[in-house]
């Protein structure tokens, strides 16, 4: 059974996280698994997965995504493997017009990791959404939430859908060992209390409010934040703005999070919204406390083991950071359920789960 993995290309995100993670424990679980992305430019992720040498990373060339010539340079991948599971717009449309046009007979996987997706609010192409995703054998939803909505959205029947929750390294963050906060940056003291939210600079993500909570917080609470994104120069100008520029630090995409999270105070991932927020798990497994936006993809997660503040309200973000900071039981209580929490989304029982699922369709 040999099985390709699809998708744009190996940015900062969630999905191509989840990649770079698993791979590697399908081959040691084995299982023949490659990885075919349509953009081959050497992000970090796609450049730290090549030195584990687990499998073959085929390339479609350095052009756009959203190119349609994509579906053709997709076809002789058809022929080589028994099944594909693909990952993210555009490559769900490619996958399925390079199969009818080759009149392949491969099994194909979607993985939905959204709740939410442009293309469900136009209605020209909503109705090319569904047509697309008749051609799927199986749907991987990464949560109830998600599959409640795209069956819903799709009208697709209930036996193609599978619910199978993404999962995380949780060995890779125990075993982390924390920086002193000297060596993230001369910005920082052993006497700061340091904030992290780590996540891609681009919609859903909400920054710009963790940004507007250090204005009701002391002056030694200082924020460092990791990731890369379009959205990012939209939140160093109002760094600028707030003159915030001696406690707020940009670290870029960084491949040590375990360490970073290790090290940091508190964590805090504001956002609008999320499919499956691996990166709260990520805090919540190194054992500090998490504070999220209560939203949509987020809440059922960090309920009960984190904390929850209103999305975009920067005083009340504010107002759960003081509590931690002035009540060391309290504090200490929280890290201990997010660190149990997280316990629940090993990612070797999502390995095992689908394991299951490719067998059931070779």
């Amino acid at each position: 059974m040999k099985i390709l993995q699809i998708i744009g290309n190996m940015g900062s995100g969630g999905a191509e996280k989840l990649l770079l993670d698993s791979l590697p424990l399908y081959r040691k679980n084995g299982i023949e698994m490659d990885l075919l992305v349509l953009n081959g430019k050497e992000h970090p992720f796609l450049k730290t997965l090549k030195e584990t040498g687990c499998c073959k990373i085929h390339s479609l060339g350095s052009g756009s995504i959203y190119n349609p010539i994509n579906c053709l340079k997709i076809i002789p991948f058809l022929r080589k493997y028994n099944i594909v599971q693909v990952h993210l717009f555009p490559s769900q449309y490619w996958v399925v017009l390079a199969k009818i046009i080759s009149f392949s007979k491969i099994k194909l996987l979607l993985t939905e990791h959204t709740t939410s997706n442009p293309r469900m609010k136009n209605y020209f192409i909503k109705g090319i959404d569904k047509f697309i995703y008749r051609f799927y054998d199986k749907i991987i939803c990464v949560k109830e939430e998600v599959f409640q909505i795209i069956y819903n959205y799709t009208g697709e029947s209930k036996s193609k859908f599978e619910v199978i929750e993404n999962g995380i390294d949780l060995e890779k963050f125990y075993q982390a060992k924390p920086y002193s906060k000297s060596e993230i940056s001369n910005l920082f003291s052993s006497e700061d209390i340091l904030l992290i939210q780590v996540s891609r600079f681009c919609f859903p993500k909400d920054q710009e409010t963790t940004i507007k909570s250090l204005q009701f917080l002391p002056q030694n609470v200082k924020l460092v934040l990791v990731g890369d994104g379009e959205l990012k120069k939209n939140c160093e100008n109002l760094v600028q703005k707030l003159n915030l520029s001696d406690r707020v630090l940009f670290l870029g995409l960084r491949m040590d999070v375990p360490e970073l999270l290790k090290t940091a105070d508190i964590s805090i991932l504001s956002t609008f919204h999320e499919g499956f927020p691996l990166v709260a798990l990520e805090a919540m497994a190194a054992g500090k406390p998490l504070i999220a936006s209560d939203v949509s993809g987020v809440s059922d997660v960090v309920q009960n083991a984190g904390i929850l503040f209103e999305k975009e309200n920067a005083k009340e973000l504010a107002v759960q950071v003081m509590k931690l900071i002035n009540d060391p039981e309290y504090y200490m209580e929280i890290a201990s359920s997010c660190k149990e929490r997280a316990k629940k989304n090993d990612i070797q029982h999502m390995i095992e789960k689908h394991i299951a699922l490719y067998k059931s369709l070779f």
